[in-house]
């Protein structure tokens, strides 16, 4: 009888475990780097447009206007946005899944030729619709994940978009071992993977009760030094395939290296989920097994009362309005504005103007650094390693971003929109190297662009939560990128593009050509670029006077301690689950899935 007991207990014991990583926060999270790891797939868009291109028989113009559908569905998330507002976590994730793989799959079955030649209009709108999925990636897992852990937000920001910056050479290598060195299969993978992977997790990502963990900063420290790791191990992989030919088992054991160093953090989540489930464990155990029981006085209050009245104590609950009500009667920073306060704000129009400015320029830049790296003669592989180098420092100034801004903001006060400022200054200095090229300066400029733009949408991001709260943050984020792409096709089609044609006609005047004797206008020499980059220095430097402004703004809010009502919500749900548990029930939020 005592062994029969025994053995249910220990099952007991390991469903409980079970399901308290299933619930946790930390799986979550984990659960979260997996989902964005599969949401950056839009810079992907280089490696198989040659397939597009060859297949439907397109001309350049027609490839760059389904590339302009391509950005316009990756950076208009909106919709995503409201959608988050009134309805659950879960049910964001699966739209996304099916517009992920309904947009791409419909795109391999064209260019495989399973489908009749669909019009040119019909192919924007499913690479249109297939880049927005990756909104519902971001809403879906990044806004909760902020959210849940609101203390830690710029390292959780930096980490989650860092593995974004990182999923298009993850992509890569997947494919290569999957497919083989098969573009148009490529195309597969992104449609169907990151629908299952959002499948697979719909459940476990949503909102919890915001609680403290004594080693929650020491864990963020450890994912990022996995999340460099992969960064590194992803990087020498990609130079190296530059220049050594990889057979197909080389490319199988590159993608499961790559594999093992995503999923170390499982392990991780798994740890601190049985340090949680202990801890709760020891709770119970030391609740005193004698209870009395007492008739209830009407003066007394029940202990749901008394948890209620705690709460209001600690933490002021806000008044309830509507998203569209009291626009110009604008709470104070950090707390929860609506939807229309926050777009009307002054702080708003201010970070759309340094973000038109800063990932406008940024932007152009990098879909300008192969001709560039073309009218200055430097070699084809070389390119590559252009693109290689934006790519791979767009993820360490994401992560730079997220944990160094933290790290000032809460031991130093200093505003976090000071450093937004730096990093719209930095990225003129490779704008004015490109202007003003010497040998290997475009490898700086590289360098210096790729990750002034990942701090800068890090940076972004973090802000709009901290000055306009997070209860219609799942909105707010989405809107505060709309600035990018509208400042890259002013500043890439209307000023940089134009500025290069006209520049390119001037050699064929001097060759004694015209245009009509030429399919595709080349400008090769150090003016190419010239002045076009000089109006991106000047614009950025403008973006960065701008945000100076929001730093003056800000200045006396950022010397507050400005995650206060967090800590007391924390205080509050954590009192409210000891008197539960005191009292023998089971917080709600501990009963399982929502």
């Amino acid at each position: 009888m005592a062994i029969s007991s025994s053995g249910q207990s220990s099952g007991c014991g390991l469903c409980s475990f079970v399901g308290q990583v299933l619930v946790g926060r930390w799986f979550m999270m984990f659960a979260s780097f997996l989902i964005m790891a599969c949401a950056g797939c839009t810079y992907l868009f280089g490696v198989y447009s040659k397939d597009i291109k060859a297949t439907l028989g397109y001309d350049q113009t027609t490839l760059n206007l389904l590339g302009t559908c391509k950005d316009l569905g990756a950076n208009v998330g909106v919709l995503s946005g409201l959608l988050a507002e009134v309805t659950p976590t879960w049910f964001v994730l699966l739209v996304g899944s099916v517009l992920n793989f309904g947009g791409y799959f419909a795109i391999w079955l064209a260019v495989t030729k399973k489908i009749p030649k669909p019009q040119v209009l019909q192919m924007c709108i499913y690479i249109c619709v297939g880049a927005n999925s990756q909104n519902f990636a971001n809403t879906g897992s990044l806004v909760t994940c902020v959210k849940n852990f609101p203390e830690s937000r710029g390292m959780m920001l930096g980490l989650m978009k860092g593995f974004i910056g990182l999923s298009g050479a993850l992509f890569t290598q997947l494919y290569l071992a999957i497919y083989g060195n098969d573009s148009k299969s490529l195309i597969l993978l992104i449609g169907w993977l990151p629908a299952v992977i959002s499948i697979l997790f719909v459940f476990n990502i949503r909102p919890m009760k915001v609680s403290s963990h004594p080693n929650e900063v020491k864990v963020f420290y450890q994912y990022l030094f996995i999340s460099i790791v992969l960064a590194f191990c992803l990087m020498a992989l990609t130079i190296a395939q530059k220049y050594v030919t990889f057979s197909h088992n080389a490319y199988v054991g590159s993608a499961t290296a790559a594999c093992v160093l995503l999923f170390l953090p499982c392990l991780i989540a798994f740890r601190e989920e049985l340090t949680t489930w202990k801890e709760k464990k020891q709770k119970v155990l030391s609740v005193p097994s004698r209870i009395i029981v007492e008739e209830p006085r009407l003066s007394e209050p029940k202990p749901e009362e008394s948890v209620e009245c705690s709460t209001n104590q600690i933490i002021e609950k806000p008044r309830e309005d509507s998203c569209f009500g009291n626009i110009c009667k604008k709470p104070k920073r950090g707390e929860d504005y609506t939807i229309l306060q926050a777009l009307l704000s002054i702080d708003m129009l201010i970070l759309f103007v340094a973000t038109f400015c800063g990932l406008g320029c940024s932007l152009t830049a990098v879909d300008n650094l192969g001709q560039i790296g073309e009218s200055l003669g430097y070699p084809t592989h070389t390119i590559g390693t252009f693109v290689s180098l934006v790519s791979i420092f767009n993820y360490f100034g994401r992560v730079f971003a997220g944990f160094l801004s933290e790290i000032i903001v809460l031991k130093w006060k200093i505003p976090r929109t000071l450093m937004m400022t730096f990093f719209l200054l930095l990225p003129s200095v490779g704008d004015l190297l490109i202007a003003f090229p010497v040998p290997g300066s475009v490898y700086v400029a590289s360098l210096l662009i790729g990750f002034s733009y990942g701090a800068q949408l890090t940076l972004l991001f973090v802000i709009i939560s901290e000055l306009f709260g997070l209860k219609y943050y799942s909105t707010l984020f989405n809107c505060g990128q709309l600035a990018s792409p509208l400042g890259s096709y002013i500043l890439n089609v209307r000023i940089v593009g134009k500025l290069y044609d006209r520049e390119a006609l001037k050699q064929l005047a001097v060759n004694g050509m015209n245009r009509s004797m030429v399919r595709e206008l080349t400008c090769i020499g150090k003016q190419c670029y010239r002045l076009s980059f000089l109006i991106l220095a000047g614009t950025n430097l403008f973006g960065a006077l701008v945000s100076l402004i929001l730093v003056i703004r800000t200045r006396k809010y950022y010397r507050t301690d400005i995650y206060q009502r967090f800590r007391a919500e924390m205080m509050a749900n954590e009192k409210e689950i000891a008197l539960k548990s005191a009292a023998g029930k089971e917080p709600e939020s501990e009963r399982g899935l929502n």
